[in-house]
């Protein structure tokens, strides 16, 4: 439940950050900061969107303080497993229909061949079976790194930059063993 605005209060005066979440999880993490007693900062906007039933697009326009012609950098982690290709996709759209020209997207993935038993690792194994104990499961299995560009390139995204776990690591995770992120592939898209 990371929470940019709380993390980077010096930068709050220079930003709108829009929390962007379900619903049920957003209204759990809106009453946990009020019972925190953290103050609620006029540039964080929390915008509920549940996307298997509305595009991104939709849910901004709700929002009086998102402006469409200003450059947006958007952070999505932690939920392109739990879509299908369909809505990941649909929400990529989306993100290049509402945002202006040169607006970025950094998101996680794991790349399909992960998802192939022969070919996935122990962490990767465990994680599927937690997920199933606690009845989740990933709907999309993954995309194909080698041919995510030409994918975002139909969506009218650039990809920028796409990061394998082993790179992850090198620059952001040195020192930590919890193996959590040997699956996890990060990409950097640009708006065309």
């Amino acid at each position: 439940m990371d929470t940019f605005a709380f993390l980077r209060p010096d930068l709050m005066g220079y930003l709108d950050v829009f929390e962007i979440d379900h619903p049920a999880i957003q209204e759990f993490k809106i009453n946990r900061l009020i019972e925190l007693g953290w103050e609620h900062q006029a540039k964080l906007h929390f915008i509920p969107v549940d996307f298997t039933k509305e595009s991104l697009a939709t849910a901004l326009n709700r929002s009086s303080s998102y402006d469409p012609n200003v450059k947006s950098f958007f952070s999505w982690f932690g939920v392109t497993p739990y879509l299908t290709q369909k809505e990941v996709f649909s929400t990529l759209r989306s993100i290049r229909e509402i945002a202006s020209v040169g607006s970025t997207i950094i998101f996680g993935y794991i790349d399909a061949d992960k998802f192939i038993l022969e070919k996935s690792s122990s962490q990767m194994q465990k994680t599927l079976e937690f997920l199933q104990n606690i009845g989740e499961q990933f709907k999309m299995e993954g995309f194909h790194a080698l041919t995510l560009s030409e994918n975002l390139h139909t969506l009218g995204l650039h990809l920028h930059e796409n990061l394998n776990p082993q790179d992850i690591k090198k620059c952001y995770l040195q020192g930590r063993t919890d193996g959590c992120f040997e699956y996890v592939y990060f990409a950097c898209a640009v708006v065309k």
